[in-house]
């Protein structure tokens, strides 16, 4: 299959009447448990047409914001969508009170409709404006960081094309990129307090007119929460303060030694020692070649997967003028094969990127033949356990990237995934803050980023970088728009990923084949239950941190 060949018929009003609506109707109209399976097959296909349109749309406009028609056909979309939300929050409506229920739960598996159960309370007709407003903002925000040109070292770049001067050798550049990068920022703060604070009136309507206390029960049943809430984020956001902030404290003042600087500043915590950063050896096509080897030593699928990813043209890899920020997976579920888009700019983050994105690839490719769209992929916190755990699982591989810099970029890995950790409980943290109080000015809101900075972040000294010190830094963070308590999903799965690494180190070939296993279930349980079945502690258990603290100490020497 070659992504060139993908195309899906663009949905429209009455073709989503006749065939999500109609579907709806007909599982409700199912006489028998077989009619009623039929219906819902019948469903399950059209509703993937839908999802690979919405996706292919989606990734049109993220590859090149200022293409007009790519941005059409997402408003287009953009418009439609709650059309789609309406009739399939009505499909599942009609499986959950379906008499043949029984029948079909034992068929499909309790999960879906588990899902299905959390699901139709997060949606009604009566928020379908606000729905498309909110992507409206979504949009413009992504549009905003997308079109940011910095003039910087004789090129102009975007805001991902600066990054690699953060990890300069050169203490005096990094932090004049720092100050380049800051300064955009700073001059379009106003505009993303202005969309930030939209979003927060537009979802805590939403949350109301849906019967709901306040945004963040919506939120929590958005993101398909069903074995845990905000009391266990809570008491985890806690084990952290207690087990990691110390030790990363700790990481900071030797890496402070390391650079042989007195003090250590926010433009210093990018690179780990005075001859800077390991970074890999080639460009793109360069990568993807060295990928092929590592997958083909690492375990046969992963190397037919990615043989299949690189050849079919699922992949786009390189920073551009245009291009959005960041990285993702996504995926054509009526084609069954993922699509990953990032954006290399030379540093390390390259691979880290890369080997995260195909950790998702891989397992919504091992999934892809599961009769139910609810589980090709889990919820966003397990989806996290294969992109993390790939991260480290590949760690014996990273000479092909690396040469003689891969034990250094291997511990430089390990210690960035535990500072990880504070700051992943940081951005949870302040979303809580500002849901629970969504009047907030900015400058509100600002002290609540310094509030958790300070509980998570005491290390952390942005000198004279006006706009972070003044509590801005959340502006750069594009989940806290595009997805509210979309963040914490990384912390949990770090803790789990670590287990990974842990585990790898006594027995590689087990751990790999656990992983593998991981990724097969696709969504077909709850996090806890996926976790469990893999071997791996939950991270809402008291002291899950604590062996993986004790063995990261050791072998970084702190």
């Amino acid at each position: 299959m070659r992504f060139s060949d993908i195309t899906v018929p663009a949905p429209t009003a009455e073709s989503l009447r006749a065939d999500i609506g109609g579907a709806a109707a007909a599982i409700r109209a199912a006489e028998t448990p077989a009619a009623a399976l039929a219906a819902f097959d019948e469903w399950e296909r059209r509703r993937r047409q839908v999802e690979s349109h919405s996706a292919l749309v989606n990734l049109a406009f993220t590859r090149d914001v200022r293409d007009p028609a790519s941005k059409s056909a997402r408003e287009a979309w953009d418009a439609l969508e709650p059309t789609f939300k309406e009739y399939e929050t009505e499909a599942k409506r009609a499986m959950l009170e379906s008499p043949h229920r029984a029948a079909l739960q034992a068929e499909l598996g309790d999960t879906a409709f588990e899902l299905w159960e959390c699901s139709v309370t997060t949606f009604d007709p009566v928020i379908a404006d606000d729905v498309v407003r909110e992507s409206n903002l979504i949009s413009e925000r992504m549009e905003l960081e997308a079109r940011a040109e910095l003039k910087f070292a004789g090129e102009t770049v975007n805001l991902s094309g600066i990054m690699k001067h953060f990890e300069a050798p050169d203490r005096g550049h990094r932090h004049a990129a720092q100050r380049e990068y800051w300064g955009w920022f700073s001059k379009n703060g106003e505009t993303c307090d202005r969309i930030y604070g939209d979003l927060v009136a537009l979802r805590t309507g939403m949350a109301k007119k849906l019967g709901f206390a306040s945004f963040t029960e919506l939120g929590y049943r958005r993101m398909s929460r069903l074995d845990y809430g905000q009391r266990d984020v809570e008491a985890f956001r806690a084990e952290v303060r207690e087990r990691i902030v110390p030790l990363a404290t700790e990481l900071r003042a030797r890496q402070a030694r390391d650079l042989g600087v007195e003090k250590l500043m926010y433009w210093d915590e990018k690179v780990v020692g005075p001859e800077g950063n390991p970074s890999p050896g080639g460009d793109e096509a360069w990568m993807t070649a060295r990928a092929r080897e590592m997958f083909a030593e690492l375990h046969p699928e992963l190397a037919s997967f990615f043989g299949q990813m690189a050849d079919g043209g699922f992949l786009d890899l390189t920073a551009r003028e245009g291009k959005a920020g960041g990285g993702y997976c996504t995926s054509f579920p009526s084609f069954g094969h993922p699509y990953i888009f990032a954006n290399f700019n030379g540093t390390k983050g390259d691979v880290e990127v890369f080997t995260h994105e195909a950790g998702h690839a891989f397992q919504c490719w091992k999934s892809r033949d599961k009769r139910i769209s609810e589980y090709l992929w889990p919820t966003m916190e397990s989806c996290e356990i294969h992109s993390m755990s790939l991260e480290f699982l590949t760690a014996p591989q990273m000479h092909r990237f690396f040469g003689d810099d891969a034990a250094r970029f291997e511990r430089t890995h390990l210690m960035e995934s535990l500072l990880f950790l504070p700051y992943g409980c940081a951005v949870d943290d302040f979303q809580h803050r500002v849901y629970a109080e969504p009047d907030a000015t900015p400058a509100r809101r600002r002290e609540m980023w310094l509030e958790v900075e300070a509980a998570y972040l005491p290390h952390r000294d942005y000198g004279d970088l006006a706009h972070p010190a003044s509590g801005g830094f959340w502006h750069r963070q594009g989940h806290i728009f595009f997805a509210p308590f979309y963040y914490i999903d990384y912390a949990l799965a770090q803790t789990c990923a670590l287990q990974f690494w842990v585990q790898s180190r006594a027995d590689f070939g087990d751990a790999m084949r656990r992983y593998v296993e991981l990724c097969g279930r696709g969504g077909e349980a709850p996090f806890g239950a996926l976790a469990r079945g893999a071997g791996l502690r939950s991270p809402f258990e008291a002291g899950c941190l604590a062996d993986v603290v004790e063995q990261a100490a050791a072998f970084l020497g702190v």
